[in-house]
């Protein structure tokens, strides 16, 4: 097989990371976890589990990743998070994957968890995200928030077989902050890339997140964690669209 490396973007992340880095230990010598700043133990936590740490400034998700990425030893790279671990299923698949077509780019199904429960339906449901590709062929688009990864043409997409276990909800709290945060990056993107953020989209929009994610995607399913995550989409949306109108009105002024 063409060897892989694994490389991680962290900030204090030393809670969670032991366990992700042991679940790809056997998959490759080449694990890069790349630290924007920890003020807690994750590079201490990340050299006792073998990985090779670089310390680089925050730019962005996906400028950073891209800059992690060129550090790794090999050309194909499994970009995983802090909070997400290799189930064996998926392990077993990557160590007798055929890598020699570089011209392939690999999503991997996610099991979400909120806490110690696993997230079945609402916006968690059906994710499959862009996980193995081979850096020569592909890269993150520069957006600070919601990357997107960007592949030559001729590249194909395929599923691979096994999970991730994405831990990535601790506690509600914390779920909060990264929602607030994610709503204030998400308006500033929109603001930078021209979006019009109509009345309507601040009104109605954050009412349709969660009638889509609780009722339409069958979140209530999922119980009170089922409502929380709805409840806290709406939220979201609605912050985003609400720093993107304070964003076009301060500019009018």
């Amino acid at each position: 097989m063409q060897p892989i490396s694994v490389v991680i973007i962290t900030k204090n992340a030393a809670h969670l990371l032991a366990p992700t880095l042991q679940s790809v230990k056997s998959l490759t010598d080449d694990i890069v976890v790349c630290d924007t700043g920890s003020n807690d133990a994750t590079i201490p936590v990340a050299v006792k589990n073998g990985a090779t740490v670089i310390e680089e400034k925050w730019r962005g998700h996906g400028l950073t990743k891209n800059i992690a990425n060129e550090q790794a030893v090999y050309d194909w790279i499994l970009q995983i998070d802090a909070d997400e671990i290799v189930d064996d299923e998926l392990l077993q698949t990557l160590l007798n994957l055929d890598l020699s077509n570089e011209k392939i780019v690999y999503t991997i199904r996610r099991k979400n968890f909120f806490k110690d429960k696993l997230i079945r339906y609402g916006d968690w449901r059906r994710d499959e995200p862009f996980r193995l590709f081979n850096r020569n062929q592909a890269l993150w688009n520069e957006d600070y928030v919601h990357e997107k990864l960007i592949y030559e043409d001729g590249c194909v997409v395929k599923k691979l077989n096994g999970h991730i276990l994405h831990k990535t909800v601790q506690s509600t709290e914390q779920y909060e902050q990264k929602m607030k945060a994610y709503g204030i990056k998400s308006g500033e993107q929109y603001f930078k890339a021209g979006k019009k953020g109509a009345w309507y989209k601040r009104h109605l929009s954050p009412l349709y997140s969660f009638f889509n994610s609780y009722i339409l995607k069958r979140g209530f399913l999922d119980g009170k964690e089922g409502l929380q995550i709805a409840a806290m989409t709406r939220r979201y949306t609605r912050l985003k669209y609400q720093t993107l109108y304070n964003l076009k009105k301060a500019g009018k002024q």
